[in-house]
C-alpha cells in the first residue's frame, strides 16, 4: 500500500508558467505540514512519492528507447537526404515527433514526479509568411525543437542507468529483507539448506542456513530497503532537471511571459490610479470650486444691497478656498509627495507615520537614495500598510524599518494588533503584492491569529 506524505511544490509560478524557481530553474520537494510519529527513513519505502518515482524510472527505459530510435532514424535520414529537398521535410518531421514526445514526457512528469512544466512557446512562422514552407522553416529554426531532439538523444543512457540501478536495488533489497519468509522453500523444493552464496567445482559451497546468518542477511536487506527510496529520489531529481532544462520554455521565453504579466499589472494599477485621481478631483476639489464660484456670484449681487451679508458670504468662501487647497495638497501628496522628492525616504516616512492613528516608530538606515521609482514604490507600500494598521489591526504601536541589503531595498512593518492579515486574492495585500511583483519585488506576510503582524517587502535597489 502506498502512503503519500508529500508533494512536489513549484516555486515562482508567475504568468501561467510553473515549474521554475526564483531563478527560473526549478522547484523543490516540500513535505506537507503534517506531524509524523514515524521517522521519514522508515516511512519512505511505503510513501506514495517513492512508488510514483520508482514507476517513472521503470518507464524511462521503454520510452527512451522509442524516442532515441525515432530521433536517430529521422536525424540520419534527414541529414542523408539533405542533398535533395526531401531531407528538409524528413528532418522537420523528426523534430515535430520529438516535440510530441516532449509533450508525453511533460505529462508523465506531471503525473508521477509532481512537476508541472508549461508547454514551450508555440511555433510561429516568420511574419508575413504562411503555408507548409513557413512551418517547416519555423520547425527547423526553433531552438525548442532542437532541445527536444537533444532530450531524446541524452535520455536513453540516463534511462538505462536509472532503470538498472533502481530496479536492482529495489528487487535485491526486498528479496534479501524477506529471506526469512521464504527460506523454507530451499530444503523443501530445491534440496538445499538455504540460499547459496558461494560454490565451486570442488563441491565447496556456502549457504545461509542458520538463524544468525538469516538474521544478518535480513538486516542487510532492511538497510538496502530503507536506503533505496533516497537513491530513487536522487535519480528522479535528475529526471526533473532534464525535463525542466530541455522540455520547458526557454529562460528568455519565461522572462518575456513574466514581463508581459508585469506590464499588465502596471497598466492596470496606473489606470486605477488615474480613475481614483479623476474621482477625487470630481467629487472633492472640483465640487468645492463650483460651489465657491456660485457663492462668490451671490456675494457679488448682494454687495451693493446688503454689504454685511456679502461680507459673510465672502468669509465663508474664503474658508471653502482653504478646504479646497488642503484637498488638492492631499491629492498631490497621494500622487507623489513633495517631501519625498526633496528630502528622501526617511523624512517622508516620518511625516507619513505622524498622520497614522497608531503611534509609529520609523527607523531608516540608508547611506544613499534609491531610484525615484523605487523610492516611490517603497513610500506607497508603507503608506498602504500603515492605513491597514489604522483601519483593521487594532494595534497599540507599530514600527517601520528600512534598510539596504546588497542590491535589495528592505522594508519591514510590525504591529502588535490582532493579526490574521493575508495575501489572499481579493484583499488589499494581494493587490500590493502584485504591484511589488511588477517591479521584481516581493511581499512576505507573517500574521498569526492574535498577532503580532510582521510584513516584509523587498524591492530591487536601483541607484
Amino acid at each position: 500500500m502506498a502512503i503519500d506524505h508529500g508533494e512536489y511544490v513549484d516555486q515562482g509560478a508567475r504568468g501561467g508558467y510553473r515549474g521554475y524557481g526564483d531563478d527560473g530553474h526549478g522547484g523543490d520537494y516540500r513535505p506537507r505540514a503534517r506531524d509524523h510519529r514515524v521517522p521519514a527513513v522508515l516511512r519512505a519505502p511505503l510513501e506514495g512519492r517513492t512508488w510514483r518515482e520508482f514507476l517513472h524510472l521503470l518507464l524511462n527505459l521503454p520510452i527512451a528507447v522509442v524516442g532515441f530510435s525515432y530521433a536517430i532514424v529521422m536525424l540520419t535520414a534527414g541529414a542523408g537526404l539533405l542533398v535533395t529537398f526531401v531531407g528538409v521535410p524528413v528532418l522537420a518531421a523528426g523534430l515535430a515527433g520529438c516535440r510530441a514526445l516532449g509533450a508525453v514526457e511533460r505529462t508523465r512528469a506531471r503525473a508521477l514526479l509532481r512537476l508541472d512544466v508549461a508547454s514551450p512557446e508555440p511555433l510561429r512562422p516568420a511574419k508575413g509568411r504562411s503555408g507548409p514552407t513557413a512551418w517547416l522553416g519555423a520547425l527547423l529554426k526553433s531552438g525548442v525543437s532542437w532541445r527536444h531532439l537533444l532530450y531524446a538523444l541524452l535520455h536513453l543512457p540516463w534511462a538505462m542507468a536509472s532503470f538498472v540501478t533502481s530496479l536492482t536495488l529495489w528487487a535485491m533489497g526486498w528479496a534479501v529483507f524477506l529471506y526469512p519468509a521464504y527460506q523454507w522453500m530451499y530444503p523443501r523444493y530445491w534440496g538445499q539448506p538455504g540460499m547459496q552464496l558461494y560454490g565451486d567445482s570442488d563441491g565447496t559451497a556456502f549457504y545461509l542456513d542458520n538463524p544468525f546468518e538469516t538474521a544478518v542477511t535480513s538486516a542487510a536487506g532492511l538497510v538496502v530497503v530503507l536506503g533505496t527510496p533516497w537513491v530513487i529520489r536522487g535519480l528522479a531529481q535528475v529526471d526533473r532537471l532534464l525535463v525542466l532544462g530541455l522540455l520547458g520554455p526557454s529562460r528568455m521565453a519565461y522572462r518575456v511571459t513574466e514581463l508581459e504579466s508585469d506590464r499588465v499589472v502596471v497598466v492596470d494599477t496606473a489606470s486605477a490610479d488615474l480613475r481614483r485621481i479623476e474621482r477625487d478631483l470630481h467629487d472633492g476639489a472640483q465640487a468645492r470650486l463650483v460651489a465657491l464660484a456660485m457663492d462668490l456670484g451671490l456675494a457679488k449681487e448682494k454687495l451693493e444691497k446688503d454689504p454685511e451679508a456679502a461680507a459673510r458670504m465672502v468669509d465663508e468662501a474664503h474658508g471653502e478656498v482653504k478646504t479646497a487647497l488642503q484637498e488638492l495638497r492631499d491629492l498631490a501628496r497621494g500622487i507623489h509627495p513633495a517631501i519625498l522628492t526633496d528630502r528622501g525616504l526617511g523624512p517622508a516616512l516620518s511625516a507619513l507615520a505622524s498622520r497614522c492613528t497608531v503611534p509609529v516608530t520609523v527607523d531608516v538606515d540608508l547611506a544613499s537614495r534609491p531610484a525615484a521609482a523605487i523610492e516611490g514604490s517603497a513610500y506607497f507600500t508603507v503608506s498602504e500598510l500603515l492605513q491597514n494598521i489604522s483601519k483593521h489591526s487594532g494595534a497599540r504601536t507599530a514600527n517601520v524599518d528600512v534598510w539596504r541589503s546588497q542590491d535589495r531595498l528592505m522594508l519591514q512593518v510590525r504591529d502588535d494588533g490582532r493579526g490574521g492579515a493575508s495575501t489572499e486574492r481579493g484583499g488589499g495585500l494581494a493587490g500590493l503584492a502584485e504591484r511589488l511583483d511588477a517591479v521584481d519585488g516581493l511581499l512576505v506576510v507573517d500574521s498569526p491569529a492574535g498577532g503580532p503582524t510582521v510584513i516584509t517587502a523587498e524591492l530591487p535597489w536601483r541607484g
